[in-house]
């Protein structure tokens, strides 16, 4: 397991105890909650990465679009095209009906830009471009997620946990009065107590707060249906602030892999083993890279000790192999594509019952061709997430989610 996992588990477990119970005595009525979701016209039934497809979207009984706002300014101050033709598409989507919850830029994207967060210079041009883009957004955006899962390596580098949650903050603080109807906020990856406890001074900015939750698709410890509650609950009574699941989903195909099916994998990077891959690693390395240079980058930019530790011993040896670890699973939804639709037919109505929760994203839409992280085709991890396939064809979770959605109306 990686550094930051333990880390993250040793600061989550300090106040985990108290705040679980909490959240289970603690009276069943959120009233901000019960106001914001009057103001929004109902739970939020959101999706992640939708095609233009509005009626298939509309069909499932979506209605929200999660979507990440690319950079809106060059190094020289000018308005980025990118940046203007995702605003259009944004207004393509609300045409056609899907509302827009929209997902401001990473501390990584500021400073390739040439403004540093960690800067007084640097943190009063992001509380410039925080003003920008909410009034630049008004009737398009209704909701917005100041950037992503901050305590992730890759996303938060190079800040630390103090400097991301400042970051955050200042960028609440600066959107607050001038928000209107939409609705600001901020997530974890998971229950990531110190996050939280670092952003007291700004909950006071935040209609919301949310969280990222994959159970039975990462890690096998806790894989039940049940630690949905548990940890929605946690964060309402660590926060007392409404909640949003910002990311859920479930996998619909993967399973672990032979040991001679883990050899051929090996043996493509010139090992017999993981032994000898670690004896030669240098060597196994330049393999990778010339077979498979998205993955070398992956390894080589994220690995905090040595390459071999971070192929065979952290959860990107999933990805190397292509698998999904026996345990990791709910056992009652198997990754398939009924046990997906289960899932979120079992799940969802029980969401859309916790009165604090405002709303819920799936993550996702499509079915992906080949892994972000590694590169393969073939591995699960983020592959089959989907609740279309490849060529846009309905899954039996599309079918699931439909049937759940109607029931919450």
């Amino acid at each position: 397991m990686e550094a930051f996992v333990k880390d993250q588990i040793l600061a989550t477990l300090k106040a985990a105890p108290f705040h679980i119970a909490a959240g289970y005595v603690k009276k069943d009525s959120s009233h901000e909650a019960q106001w914001i979701r009057r103001r929004l016209g109902g739970f939020i039934k959101g999706i992640c990465h939708p095609s233009e497809n509005y009626e298939q979207i509309k069909g499932a009984g979506l209605e929200w679009n999660r979507a990440d706002i690319p950079f809106p300014f060059d190094t020289q101050g000018n308005i980025r095209q990118e940046y203007l033709a995702w605003k259009e598409e944004m207004r393509r989507y609300k045409e056609g009906g899907i509302r827009i919850f929209a997902v401001t830029p990473y501390p990584r994207t500021y400073i390739e830009h040439g403004i540093d967060p960690r800067t007084p210079e640097g943190e009063a041009r992001v509380i410039e471009i925080a003003k920008f883009m909410i009034r630049d957004l008004r009737g398009i955006a209704e909701g917005y997620q100041i950037t992503n899962e901050m305590g992730i390596p890759h996303f938060t580098k190079p800040l630390t946990m103090p400097q991301a949650a400042r970051f955050i903050g200042v960028q609440l603080e600066a959107m607050a009065p001038l928000r209107g109807g939409a609705i600001t906020g901020y997530n974890s990856a998971g229950p990531q107590a110190d996050l939280h406890v670092l952003m007291r001074p700004w909950l006071q900015y935040c209609d919301y707060v949310g969280i990222d939750i994959y159970i039975g698709c990462f890690v096998g410890p806790g894989s039940w249906l049940c630690m949905f509650e548990v940890l929605l609950r946690y964060l309402w009574s660590l926060t007392g602030k409404p909640v949003i699941l910002m990311e859920f989903g479930y996998i619909s195909g993967g399973a672990p892999k032979t040991p001679e099916e883990k050899r051929e994998r090996l043996q493509r990077y010139g090992a017999g083993s993981e032994q000898e891959a670690r004896e030669k690693i240098d060597f196994f390395m330049e393999n990778i890279k010339a077979i498979n240079p998205k993955m070398w980058e992956r390894v080589t930019k994220n690995a905090s000790g040595g390459y071999a530790d971070y192929l065979f011993k952290s959860d990107y040896k999933n990805h190397f192999y292509s698998e999904l670890p026996k345990r990791t699973v709910i056992k009652k939804y198997p990754h398939t594509p009924v046990g997906q639709a289960e899932f979120y037919r079992d799940l969802l109505p029980r969401l859309a019952g916790l009165p604090f929760l405002l709303g819920a994203f799936i993550y996702h839409w499509p079915d992906g061709r080949e892994c972000g992280y590694c590169k393969q085709a073939d591995c699960p991890t983020e592959t089959r997430w989907g609740l279309v396939d490849l060529e846009g064809r309905e899954k039996p979770s599309y079918f699931a989610v439909k049937d759940a959605m109607k029931e919450i109306d």
